[in-house]
């Protein structure tokens, strides 16, 4: 299986998704990631320039996806704190659909939650919207961005499935219990974005006991959550 992982920032992945990344490839799947931004409004030193800090989570994003078997990522370059759902954001998505050729495309969740506002930043809803206009209707369409085709040569693609990430109604749960130390690996690999890394490891553990009790698994386990959309 292939599969296409998009996010708004570096980390995000990491933060959200890489226990599954690392079941996956430890599965024998092949992970491509594609970012929309590089980050750049990310970090808290402000004696790193902006252009510095793209550089950085560059560096970091592609160190972390290393950890966890993802050697393909594709950054687009969109302004980190301005992503919008527009159609510029739709057709690049659309290409990159139609390069990797996904069996399952897993992005952020469109829905806000109010429960835990921090999954919604806007660049999220942004990303999650514009990947969900580009699995459907975008990539597979031969008229919609007829320059993909005429220009890239970039043929349709109809991604059969996705996934949302760190939104409500999650109905599908991926027992990470054995990959955690490899998904920790990885998110520290953002050494950019951590202030203090003291509590993080138990801070995740206990993130995903509780999502692992919200799936039923057993008492103990971790896990991650998605809500799977058949897009066939």
């Amino acid at each position: 299986m292939r599969i296409l992982v998009v996010t708004a920032h570096p980390d995000d992945v990491d933060f959200g998704s890489g226990g599954s990344v690392a079941t996956w490839t430890g599965e024998g799947h092949d992970v491509v990631y594609c970012l929309v931004t590089d980050g750049q409004a990310g970090g808290f030193d402000n004696s790193v320039s902006r252009d510095e800090m793209t550089a950085i989570r560059r560096r970091e994003q592609t160190e972390a996806g290393a950890v966890l078997g993802v050697t393909e990522l594709h950054f687009l370059g969109f302004p980190d704190g301005a992503v919008v759902a527009d159609l510029n954001l739709r057709r690049e998505i659309s290409a990159v659909i139609r390069m990797v050729k996904p069996d399952r495309v897993v992005t952020q969740s469109p829905e806000r939650r109010y429960d835990r506002i921090y999954a919604s930043h806007p660049d999220h809803l942004a990303t999650g919207e514009a990947t969900l206009c580009a699995v459907y209707p975008d990539a597979r369409n031969e008229f919609a961005f007829p320059e993909l085709l005429s220009e890239r040569n970039l043929a349709p693609h109809a991604a059969p499935e996705i996934w949302l990430m760190g939104g409500p109604n999650p109905n599908t749960f991926v027992d990470t219990t054995d990959v955690f130390d490899q998904r920790m690996e990885a998110l520290l690999c953002h050494k950019s974005q951590h202030r203090d890394v003291t509590g993080l490891p138990e801070r995740m553990r206990s993130w995903g006991n509780q999502i692992a009790s919200m799936g039923g698994l057993p008492a103990g386990r971790i896990a991650e959550a998605y809500l799977a959309i058949d897009t066939a």
